[in-house]
C-alpha cells in the first residue's frame, strides 16, 4: 500500500497504476461500515484509493474537531488488510490556502434538517469533497447512505459542475442490535449506548407502519416521536428522494431522517425506502 500525503504524490503514485480507479473518501476512525465501502470498491474496480482527513471546514465553532476520534496506526493498518492500493494522508496544508474559491451548497437542499442546525457545514462537505475529487480523478466514488443528504448533494453537484465521476450510494451498516455504526459512537457511555438504540427502533417501527400500509408521513412521525422520548430529538423528517418534504410515503422515493442528542452526542439515522 502506498502512502500519498500531497496530491502531487497522490498522482504519482496513481500514475503506476492501470484501470478504473474507485475511492473512498473518509474522516478516519475507520470501522466495519468504512470496510464495506472499500470491499464494495475492491470488487468493482482495478484500483482502490481511500483518503483520511479530518476535514475543518466542516465544523461549526463549538463542534468536537478537535475531539474528533483519530486512530492513525489502525485505520492504516484496516485500508492495508482491506487491500487499498493507495493510502491518500494530507494534511490541512495540502489540502487548503488562503482567500480560496469555495463550494456553496444549494440555497434549499443545503439548509434545511443537517443544513439547518450547522449551517455552512455542507458548503465545507461539498468543498473538500470537489479537491479529493479532482485531485484522485475515480472512475467511481462511494458515499454510505446514513449520511442521506450529504450523499444527494454530492451526486448533486457531481451533476451541477458535469465532473466524470459516478457516485456510489451504499447501503447502511449496523451492530446486531441496530445501532448504525458512526465514528461518533465512541462518546456513548453505556447506558447512552442503550438510549441510541431509540433511533433505529423508531426507523424500525416506520417501516413496519408503511408494510401495514400506513402511508401518512404525520401519523409516521408521531409514533416515531413516541418511541424517541425522552431523547433531545432534532428532527424527525419523511422526504423524498431530492429532499422535498411529502405528505405521504411514496415507495421507491422516499427516505425517513431522525436527528438526536444522546448525551452530548449528535446521532443521524436514517432508512430509504
Amino acid at each position: 500500500m502506498i502512502i500519498a500525503r500531497s496530491a502531487q504524490e497522490l498522482r504519482e503514485a496513481l500514475s503506476t497504476k492501470n484501470g478504473s480507479v474507485g475511492f473512498v473518501p473518509t474522516m478516519g476512525a475507520l470501522h466495519i461500515g468504512h470496510r464495506t465501502l472499500i470491499e464494495r470498491a475492491r470488487r468493482e474496480n482495478d484500483v482502490v484509493v481511500v483518503s483520511i482527513f479530518v476535514n475543518p471546514t466542516q465544523f461549526l465553532p463549538g463542534e468536537d474537531l478537535s475531539k474528533y476520534p483519530r486512530r492513525e496506526e489502525a485505520d492504516f493498518k484496516i485500508c492495508e488488510l482491506s487491500g487499498v492500493d493507495v493510502l491518500f494522508y494530507p494534511d490541512v496544508n495540502a489540502m487548503y490556502g488562503d482567500d480560496e474559491v469555495r463550494i456553496v451548497a444549494p440555497d434549499v437542499r443545503g439548509y434545511i434538517l443537517e443544513g439547518a442546525s450547522r449551517p455552512g457545514h455542507f458548503d465545507g462537505v461539498l468543498t473538500v469533497v470537489m479537491k479529493l475529487l479532482n485531485i484522485v480523478r475515480p472512475a467511481r466514488a462511494y458515499f454510505g447512505k446514513k449520511d442521506a443528504q450529504q450523499l444527494v448533494l454530492i451526486t448533486q453537484m457531481c451533476e451541477n459542475f458535469f465532473m466524470d465521476v459516478t457516485v456510489i450510494p451504499c447501503d447502511t451498516v449496523r451492530e446486531n442490535d441496530g445501532l448504525a455504526l458512526s465514528s461518533r459512537n465512541v462518546y456513548l457511555s453505556v447506558s447512552e449506548r442503550n438510549d441510541a438504540l431509540k433511533l433505529s427502533a423508531s426507523l424500525k417501527r416506520s417501516t413496519k407502519l408503511v408494510m401495514q400500509g400506513t402511508l401518512d408521513a404525520c401519523t409516521i412521525k408521531e409514533q416515531m416521536l413516541a418511541i424517541l422520548e425522552p431523547l433531545d430529538v432534532e428532527y424527525v423528517a419523511i422526504v423524498n428522494r431530492s429532499f422535498e418534504s411529502i405528505e405521504q410515503v411514496i415507495i421507491g422515493n422516499t427516505i425517513i431522517l431522525v436527528a438526536a442528542r444522546v448525551g452530548t452526542t449528535r446521532l443521524i439515522d436514517n432508512v430509504w425506502m
